[in-house]
């Protein structure tokens, strides 16, 4: 074990003193500018090299350069350099201020066709029209940044509540030995001395300066999935010099974590001048268009297509046919106005945001994202891994057999031997799942029938604790009436454990043939055996674990979670499909998934579980293929989790990923929607989109209902709204070329989408159908593009169809009374029929839910007494409309009637050809859903 000595002082005689900031550069490649966070007091110079050369500094020259020592930095020190560096987090950590988040809304699609609809507005004067259409902007903009605010003041506490803190070295004076304390991990600056044990995160760049079989995981580093091994080297090693920084083993990296062993480093890098702020500055944050973006670009391109080409071909049609020049301007981007579904922002933004604060209040579920609310509802696929989701992340004890394979409970007695002694010597922050396994099991077994295998009577005498390299962990015991005698027991890998035993070759090759049979049942194996040594005084190390006698194997299984199963169950019927991504061998994730109910979609065969190296063997286009079918992927390292989600995305699945590693942020990343508990590792509760309380399947099937709730709504109100502006703008602009006049005056548009408008903001708080919770829902641009040209040819037969009752209606009048009783007709007939479209247009929906009140029941009635009464009232003819004969009134109450007629047939055809499930049984099932969720 390499190590400084403790009463070494690398800045001078026992104290440091802070002067001028001198930059510091600990190491090539390490990320500097203003304020390095290496920046040190008096301790002046400049490492000449790190990790990057093979002629770097010692840990002395290190310290040194720090400006620190092996007993840490004094506590007024450590103040100044914090003030100086700045506190320990990433850049992208910082919050986002206010102003920032509304500017960015502003790059929504449809809130950029807005905004450009209100300046071209303004250039045409129509300055009612374009102070309308500012105000929905701002509103929408306002709204989504102040819940995105929230949300991220939300993470914020959570964060808080979590806190990751780190064991530092300080002194309070000069002559004061140094205590360990814990601190946050943002007051940590460069110099600081930290203690670093199994479990911890690495919370900065460190070198090391003392170390006891330490182990980290750098897998968001480098994607290697193994633990490396790491020692504090004082001189480095040659060998390693082109093997690149993370091959050192003396430095560690921020984004790294323990495994096992302990160790003491000195911390030469923070916050943003660390590599996993250099690797993952800008790059970390980028992901594909997800569902939502993809979705809403879509349409909206198809909306910005139909509204550049209306008000050239208005005018064009005017010109050509009634002789009218730039007088029709107004009216051709009032015409493309009402095309534009001006509320969608704020109706979206609402939605979105009740959604995502209902999930927070009722489930204490954080939406970092407000789009990923719809993602969540559009999910069809959601990967995972099984350990803490389908497992209780316990192991239990399934049976111990010799090398025979037949029963001997003395294999599990020795077992607990070595568990035992290495939970008592080893001094672990938290005891080892399988240790517990083993001991419970041991404890329920007795002991046995000759008294000789107790695990207690037996005394620890020293412990080799296991760690990845070897794969093994060794207690060496004294055994009662055994003078003289040391007895090594050792368990671990059954490779590792029968390369150290002394056998022939073939009994080697059928131990590990018998243990390949257990594994494939998905059983998960320790090997056991032990040797008898002379005792001794001097320290046990790994070469002792040689010559030993086998003893036989424990095997032990995953014990599912008892909800798993059920949520496993749900989620199905609500069409998500789940892939498990894990790194256990493929039989013992096989067996958990069998236990579970969790079958491969299609045909079962051998094929089911594919594995790493068959991923390795296949394109990103075979890939594709294969991640739709399969539903277990074994021996997964973060590339690979990140490569099937991708395939899957590939594919046309949206897709959600469930993970709370730094192994997992690749995936995180490449996933729709990134998913984690609170109790998650920081980085990845900062890639996350959504957080959950616990890492449970029946809260993600809560946010999943959520996520439907609010895109139900929002795709209703786009169908609605779309369709009938379609038919009011086809109608218009056939009325248009057919009048004298225009059918519409620019101002009577206006307040006519004003009103419809003010009576869509009920869409947010609809309840949307059952049907719309039975499967994922997705705004998909050919479907509404199909859903709004049918239903608005209907719209626009119904408006033309006034337009013959006006003509019959008003056939004695003339002049100016005769074009202001035509506005007034058509004012009235249009918030009428859409009125109508509010109530009957909800598709999915059995009739108990259509007779159902609620709040768009309640627009759509306001709407048509407002359609009804505004001409009559003096407002009317400040608009230029005038009363209406109560044969109009006759009429027209026959083709709405007529158009009701028609509508609820299209409907009903449009259900049995594109909603199967939105069948007759939904009248029986609807309350009882209802009650569910």
């Amino acid at each position: 074990m390499s190590s400084v000595p403790e009463n070494s002082s690398a800045a001078g005689p026992g104290h440091i003193t802070a002067g001028t900031p001198a930059p510091v550069t600990p190491f090539p490649g390490t990320r500097t500018g203003t304020g390095s966070s290496a920046s040190a007091g008096t301790g002046g110079g400049r490492a000449s090299a790190g990790p990057d050369s093979a002629t770097g500094p010692t840990s002395l020259q290190t310290l040194r350069t720090l400006d620190s020592g092996p007993r840490g930095l004094l506590e007024t020190e450590a103040e100044i350099r914090l003030a100086r560096t700045g506190e320990n987090v990433l850049p992208t950590r910082r919050p986002v201020p206010w102003p920032r988040r509304f500017l960015r809304s502003l790059r929504d699609p449809f809130t950029s066709v807005l905004l450009c609809l209100g300046l071209v507005s303004a250039l045409v004067s129509a300055w009612g029209t374009a102070c309308v259409i500012l105000a929905l902007v701002a509103v929408s903009c306002l709204l989504r940044s102040t819940e995105e605010h929230r949300a991220d003041r939300s993470a914020t506490a959570l964060r808080e509540l979590v806190a990751t803190t780190a064991t530092v070295l300080r002194r309070v004076s000069d002559d004061t030995p140094p205590l360990e304390r814990e601190v946050p991990v943002a007051d940590l600056v460069p110099g600081d001395v930290i203690r670093l044990r199994p479990g911890d995160l690495v919370p900065a760049d460190v070198r090391l300066l003392r170390t006891d079989g330490l182990t980290v995981h750098q897998s968001a580093l480098t994607g290697e999935s193994a633990p490396v091994a790491k020692q504090a080297l004082d001189i480095p090693d040659p060998a390693l010099s082109g093997a690149g920084p993370f091959a050192q083993p003396q430095w560690c990296f921020q984004g790294s974590s323990v495994t096992s062993g302990s160790g003491t480093a000195v911390i030469v890098a923070t916050g943003g001048e660390t590599r996993f702020a250099a690797a993952h500055d800008g790059r970390a944050g980028q992901r594909g268009a997800s569902a939502f973006d993809r979705s809403v670009q879509g349409i909206s391109w198809t909306l910005v297509r139909f509204m550049l080409l209306t008000p050239p071909l208005v005018l064009m049609a005017n010109a050509a046919l009634r002789g009218r020049g730039l007088e029709t301007l107004p009216f051709a981007v009032a015409v493309a106005v009402g095309l534009t579904p001006e509320m969608l922002p704020v109706i979206v933004t609402t939605t979105l945001a009740r959604g995502a604060a209902r999930l927070a209040r009722t489930s204490g579920v954080i939406v970092k994202r407000l789009p990923a609310l719809h993602d969540l509802g559009a999910v069809d696929v959601l990967c995972l891994d099984k350990t803490g989701t389908l497992t209780e992340d316990r192991p239990v004890v399934a049976g111990a057999t010799d090398s025979t394979d037949r029963p001997d409970p003395d294999v599990l007695r020795w077992a607990a031997v070595s568990a035992l002694w290495t939970l008592q010597l080893a001094e672990l922050p938290a005891a080892d799942a399988l240790d517990e396994a083993v001991l419970e099991a041991a404890d329920e077994c007795g002991s046995s029938a000759a008294g000789e295998v107790v695990p207690d009577a037996y005394e620890g005498v020293a412990v080799l604790p296991f760690d990845p390299v070897r794969r093994v962990a060794t207690a060496v015991v004294r055994r009662p009436g055994r003078l003289g005698v040391h007895t090594l027991v050792t368990k671990g890998a059954v490779e590792a454990v029968l390369d150290r035993c002394a056998m022939d070759p073939d009994e080697r090759h059928r131990l590990r043939a018998l243990a390949d049979r257990k594994a494939g049942t998905g059983l998960r194996l320790l090997a056991v055996a032990r040797a008898d040594r002379a005792a001794r005084a001097g320290a046990y190390t790994p070469a002792d674990e040689r010559g030993l006698t086998f003893l036989g194997l424990v095997a032990l299984r995953d014990v599912p979670d008892p909800s798993a199963a059920e949520a496993l169950g749900v989620l199905a019927r609500r069409g998500v499909s789940v892939k498990v991504l894990t790194g256990d061998h493929p039989g013992t994730a096989a067996r958990v998934c069998a236990d579970l109910g969790l079958r491969p979609e299609g045909r079962p065969g051998p094929d089911d579980v594919v594995t790493a190296e068959l991923m390795d063997s296949l394109s990103d286009a075979e890939l594709v293929r294969v991640a739709d079918r399969a539903t277990v992927f074994a021996r997964c390292t973060p590339e690979h989790k990140a490569r099937i989600v991708s395939a899957l995305r590939a594919g046309g699945r949206t897709t959600g990923f469930l993970g709370d590693g730094v192994n997992d942020l690749p995936a995180l990343h490449a996933a729709d929607v990134g998913i984690c508990p609170r109790n998650a590792v920081d980085v990845a509760r900062e890639a996350a989109d959504v957080v959950l309380a616990e890492k449970d399947l029946t809260a993600i099937d809560r946010a999943v209902l959520a996520g439907r709730r609010s895109s139900g709504n929002i795709a209703t109100y786009l169908r609605i709204t779309l369709s009938s502006n379609l038919g009011n703008v086809i109608a218009m602009l056939t009325a248009g070329l057919m009048l004298p006049f225009l059918p519409m005056l620019p101002a009577q548009v206006l307040v006519q989408n004003l009103c419809f408008d003010a009576a869509q903001l009920a869409f947010a708080f609809d309840r949307p159908a059952v049907s719309v919770l039975r499967r994922p829902t997705a705004l998909r641009p050919r479907d509404f593009l199909r859903f709004i040209t049918g239903f608005g040819l209907l719209n626009a037969a119904a408006d033309l169809a006034t337009f013959g009752v006006l003509a019959l209606a008003l056939h004695n009048a003339s002049g100016d009374s005769g074009e202001a009783a035509f506005h007034a007709g058509w004012f009235t007939e249009n918030l009428l029929t859409q009125a109508l479209v509010m109530i009957l247009l909800r598709t999915g929906r059995s009739a108990a839910e259509r007779r159902a009140g609620g709040p768009l029941r309640a627009a759509a009635g306001g709407l048509a007494a407002v359609g009804v009464a505004f001409p009559l009232t003096p407002l009317g003819p400040l608009l230029d409309m005038s009363a209406l004969p109560p044969l109009y009134y006759l009429l027209l109450g026959s083709v709405l009637g007529l158009y009701a007629v028609g509508l609820t047939a299209a409907r009903r055809r449009y259900e049995r050809r594109h909603l199967p499930d939105a069948a007759p049984d939904q009248v029986r099932n609807g309350k009882k859903e209802r009650a569910e969720h």
